[in-house]
């Protein structure tokens, strides 16, 4: 029955494949699909363009066709290659290879001269009226927009006015270029739409070569068509684009060529984020968060500083699917595909992170051993290690409680746990000091039952195991323990979004660890036993610091 349902889960496709088969049957060839990712270079990938990414580049590998990374730059005034540099390491880190890197500044000739050929085609005009008024023109979605004193204007002159434009003989704001459509559409984006507007800003790949710049509706589907793109796939909010988008390819001069169809799916909604680049601007402007690589962004490079593995971004976004309609993902689906893919290849270690001292007094003063631990019992390679135990030790202020109930499994006095990879202890009394707080638990060990030995006693059963750290051979660690940035499952329902932020996102705490610490260099995931999984953001002159990638539980559960 299982193998069954393997196969039929198989052959499943989604509705984006449904498409590409349909147009493989009416006489698409194999070799005329191509596909790309088109970002625009002003600011960080995040979570829900790895959706698009994964997408567009596993068709690619599907059906054996190339895939397109395109910078859809022509916006001058908020792009810049820093932007175009991280995307592209963005998109290596990932797994993915495009087959070539394309730039709609690379087309910047061929649209202005397209933009002629709808003005000689009386399917364009220059408009000088302010963009206030151009957009009370616009209409409502209920009342029908009115047309502009100069719709009429002769081709003659919008054509010089144009040329001028280009040659930055006009002012910003003085003139636009529009399409002539119709100003009553049911479609608000089909009325009259700006395609050129005056921009005296340098470019980052064209310098001050240009002072007019395409709107992102005339370049995108122009430049699917100078590709030979052969599905151009966007997110829902570009549905109503889609006329404008179809009514710019059918004025084009008309070269044998198959025009791109453009189709949409539900973008990525992720609970307790943000992926508005325009509100993870603001938070970095209102300094809620340190950049846009910060460890409690949803974009691609904070989730690399916060030590998420690539493979556990594809598995979700492959798992929330490609549908129509648009949801929300529980970001806690996230977190288990980090944590599935993390304890596969961490290597753990002990830290304390709120420690109480821990006297066993019945181990000899002065005496220390070695005892020895798997690195990770998931992947036997990694090997083992000696830790050093004494009669001093650092165990979690938490572990412990004077007195406890059944369901308390941890230390109390009367009470034996194991020390992991060690002995089994027993608690005989506290020390505090006059605010009642614990300072010292005085213990006994039991000598025979030492973890991996033979004997019986090492055999025994108890109901809890705590992890330690010795006091003499242990270092200090920095630690950033980072928390969702969000308080609320949907903060973009919130017209300020700093009501939202949870102010508790980040905590710098100093823990105490096993040496064993010492041996990882920046970049190593680990996870510290029992409390979750950590990356080394820093290890430089004997100091090291780690990022919080995710706790073990799920400290948000309902």
């Amino acid at each position: 029955m299982l193998q069954n349902k393997n196969i039929i889960l198989s052959n499943y496709k989604n509705f984006i494949e449904q498409i590409i088969e349909e147009d493989l049957k009416k006489g698409y060839k194999r070799d005329e699909l191509c596909f790309r990712f088109p970002p625009e270079p002003n600011g960080y990938l995040h979570i829900g363009h790895v959706k698009a990414i994964t997408l567009n580049f596993e068709l690619g590998k599907q059906y054996n066709a190339p895939v397109n990374l395109r910078f859809d730059d022509t916006n001058p005034v908020k792009e810049n290659s820093h932007f175009v540099n991280e995307i592209k390491n963005n998109i290596k880190w990932l797994g993915y290879k495009w087959s070539k890197i394309c730039y709609a500044s690379d087309y910047f000739e061929q649209l202005y001269k397209w933009a002629h050929h709808l003005i000689l085609n009386d399917k364009a005009y220059i408009d000088s009226q302010a963009s206030e008024q151009i957009a009370l023109q616009k209409g409502t979605p209920t009342n029908p927009g009115t047309n502009s004193p100069f719709r009429n204007r002769p081709q003659e002159e919008s054509t010089r006015l144009f040329t001028e434009m280009r040659d930055g003989k006009h002012k910003e704001g003085s003139h636009v270029l529009r399409a002539k459509i119709k100003m009553d559409s049911q479609n608000m984006l089909m009325r009259d739409p700006v395609m050129y507007r005056i921009l005296y800003k340098d470019h980052h790949r064209t310098g001050s070569n240009w002072c007019i710049y395409p709107m992102y509706d005339w370049a995108h589907g122009e430049s699917d068509y100078i590709e030979k793109i052969s599905h151009s796939l966007c997110t829902l909010e570009f549905k109503p684009h889609r006329d404008l988008y179809e009514w710019f390819l059918d004025q084009l001069p008309k070269k044998n060529k198959k025009k791109p169809k453009q189709r949409e799916f539900a973008r990525l909604n992720m609970s307790y984020t943000v992926m508005s680049k325009r509100k993870l601007s603001y938070l970095i402007e209102n300094k809620i968060v340190s950049s846009w690589d910060d460890p409690r962004m949803p974009t691609i490079s904070g989730m690399i500083k916060r030590g998420y593995p690539a493979q556990a971004l594809i598995n979700f976004v492959k798992k929330a699917g490609i549908a129509k309609r648009e949801n929300t993902i529980d970001v806690s689906l996230l977190e288990f595909f980090v944590k599935e893919e993390l304890n596969k290849t961490c290597p753990r270690v002990m830290v304390v992170t709120d420690a109480i001292k821990l006297i066993i007094i019945n181990y000899p003063e002065g005496k220390h051993e070695m005892l020895e631990a798997i690195n990770n019992p998931e992947d036997e390679h990694q090997g083992k290690r000696e830790i050093v135990f004494s009669r001093h030790l650092y165990i979690e202020r938490e572990d412990f409680r004077e007195t406890a109930n059944r369901k308390f499994f941890r230390l109390a006095i009367g009470k034996e746990v194991r020390l992991k990879n060690a002995y089994i202890i027993k608690a005989e009394k506290c020390i505090k000091n006059e605010n009642g707080d614990v300072l010292e638990v005085h213990c006994t060990y039991d000598p025979k039952s030492k973890s991996g030995s033979n004997s019986e006693e090492s055999q025994r059963k108890v109901k809890g195991t705590i992890h330690w750290v010795d006091i003499n051979s242990s270092i200090d660690v920095k630690i950033n323990e980072y928390d969702r940035l969000f308080l609320k499952e949907k903060p973009e329902e919130n017209d300020d979004l700093l009501k939202s932020i949870n102010k508790d996102s980040k905590k710098l705490i100093i823990g105490k660890s096993e040496k064993f610490s010492l041996s990882f260099t920046k970049g190593q995931k680990v996870q510290f036993q029992r409390k979750g999984y950590y990356i080394v953001d820093e290890n430089q002159h004997g100091i090291i610091s780690f990022n919080k990638t995710v706790g073990l539980r799920d400290g948000w559960k309902k």
